[in-house]
């Protein structure tokens, strides 16, 4: 396999096997295991896919060294390891986790679909693409276009500031930037053979990987690699300056004990996994890595002071959800449990990244919303004040600069699998893709939830197909009047600035961009 042991062909359909009971299966019928350059794939619960096809290698701490195709039959039926990263990830974890999957609605190579390139989510630190919720058999199929999934160097192994140790370290800080790069280097230079056309390229991700590509946008290397972009949930307002960038590499150095660039190269994985544990010397909390200001490959902030001019001319989909705090703030946790009036604004204030007094900012929820809760307004504000601004942010800046091309959504439905959840960070991934009978997946399957992933899986590829929402309806977003799609239980409808005293209010300070 050109993979490694990472999740099987036969674990993908066992898996899967509830959600493609939900959704139809391609329309040309039964084709037999395809094969696409050398190349070998397997039919993925009623579509063609290729897993595990590896298009870089890369030393550590080392730019990515792109991979031609192989001479002879290759495997695909399988993903490839994981980033190394903390906690116990399913699938094998391994340095070299160059690979990318692509599943695809017609195998005939002058097929010309559109192509959807998605990265994961996990911040910079950790995530993968092999997540039951964003595999993209169905979304291939429903939408007409070929996916394609990509993992790439993550935490200190793709982000960590070596600089300083001397120029043979000039490219590191964005080196996970860069293997995505080559991933859509391969993608232009191949995906036509696998029915895709390489001038429809989009690019989505959500939390993380919507940061991901943010950047990328600034980015002067991936200018043309990429013709649309959706984000959902995830944005990089800022990157962090080397400054900081070189206070958290001295701290992971400190936590592992090493005193130089020599003991980095050669240090045991375990032991750099270990050193992720080690306390973010600028915010707090775990260590942050993540895209360097180092003027080398990034050489302006993505959205500050304004839009980069690379990419105005992408049409670009912003996202949000409604509660995206309450993702990872459980109701059941020591945060909002015990959570009254006269603790929480102590219990907010650490949870928002604008600094504004925690105990005004409950007063004006309190205003605006009397009969609410507590907790509900702890969870708004959290939001409000935490996950959402970046993405006002970009929205706006993108209309000042003229990017006319531009459409915001916002996912109000509640999960009807969770009802404390409420519409949390995530959960507009299983529309998208299709996934909604996938483990971790809390839309729910029932005809609502088949609305959305429809209306959803229009919108996205009709992005990639043409360069506008596959929704009609869907306005563009203008200032002052901010146009946003909300995705509610009983309806589409659009809204005019949806949350428009909120933006106000956190806007009477500037966002800190976390990680900055």
């Amino acid at each position: 396999m050109s993979a490694g042991n990472g999740v099987t062909r036969r674990g993908m359909i066992a898996g899967g096997l509830t959600g493609s009971m939900l959704l139809a299966a391609p329309a040309f019928g039964a084709p037999r295991d395809p094969r696409v350059l050398t190349y070998q794939g397997f039919i993925d619960r009623g579509t063609p896919a290729f897993l595990g096809i590896r298009y870089a290698r890369a030393k550590r701490f080392a730019l990515p060294e792109r991979e031609p195709v192989p001479m002879t039959t290759t495997d695909a039926t399988s993903f490839g390891p994981l980033a190394p990263q903390r906690g116990q990830p399913v699938s094998a974890v391994s340095e070299d986790c160059h690979f990318l999957n692509i599943w695809l609605p017609d195998p005939r190579p002058g097929a010309k679909k559109p192509v959807m390139v998605y990265f994961h989510g996990g911040a910079y630190n950790g995530g993968s693409v092999t997540d039951p919720v964003t595999q993209g058999p169905y979304l291939a199929a429903q939408g007409d276009v070929v996916v394609v999934t990509v993992n790439h160097r993550l935490n200190v192994l793709g982000y960590g500031w070596l600089q300083p140790f001397g120029e043979q370290f000039r490219h590191t800080g964005n080196l996970g930037q860069l293997d995505l790069i080559v991933a859509l280097e391969w993608v232009r230079d191949h995906i036509a053979a696998f029915g895709g056309d390489p001038n429809r390229v989009m690019v989505f991700g959500q939390s993380g990987g919507g940061a991901k590509i943010a950047t990328l946008m600034g980015m002067p290397e991936a200018d043309g690699l990429f013709h649309s972009a959706a984000t959902m949930s995830g944005q990089q307002v800022t990157a962090q300056g080397p400054g900081n960038a070189w206070k958290r590499m001295q701290a992971f150095m400190a936590q592992t004990g090493a005193k130089d660039a020599e003991a980095l190269e050669s240090m045991p994985l375990e032991e750099m996994v270990e050193g992720l544990s080690a306390i973010d010397p600028v915010l707090g909390g775990s260590l942050y890595f993540g895209p360097v200001l180092d003027m080398v490959h990034l050489h302006r902030h993505p959205f500050w002071p304004n839009a980069a001019p690379q990419s105005l001319h992408i049409p670009m989909i912003l996202g949000n959800t409604t509660d995206e705090t309450r993702a990872f703030i459980s109701p059941d946790g020591p945060v909002v449990t015990g959570l009254d009036w006269s603790n929480i604004a102590e219990r907010l204030g650490p949870q928002i990244k604008i600094d504004l007094r925690p105990d005004w900012v409950v007063k004006q929820y309190r205003e605006h919303f009397p009969d609410w809760s507590a907790e509900e307004i702890f969870y708004a504000a959290s939001t409000d004040g935490r996950s959402w601004p970046g993405q006002f942010i970009e929205a706006d800046e993108r209309a000042r600069a003229g990017a006319g091309d531009t459409w915001v959504y916002q996912l109000d439905r509640e999960s009807p699998i969770d009802p404390q959840r409420g519409a949390a960070h995530t959960d507009d991934l299983p529309y998208v893709f299709g996934t909604l009978g996938a483990e971790g997946s809390f839309s729910g399957t029932g005809k609502r939830a088949r609305e959305i992933s429809a209306a959803m899986i229009r919108a996205f590829s009709g992005l990639a197909r043409g360069g506008r929402p596959g929704l009609s309806n869907w306005l563009p977003y203008r200032l002052p009047e901010r146009q946003t799609l909300m995705i509610e239980e009983d309806r589409f409808a659009m809204a005019s600035d949806p949350r428009g005293w909120q933006r106000e209010m956190w806007s009477t300070a500037p966002y800190i961009q976390p990680g900055i």
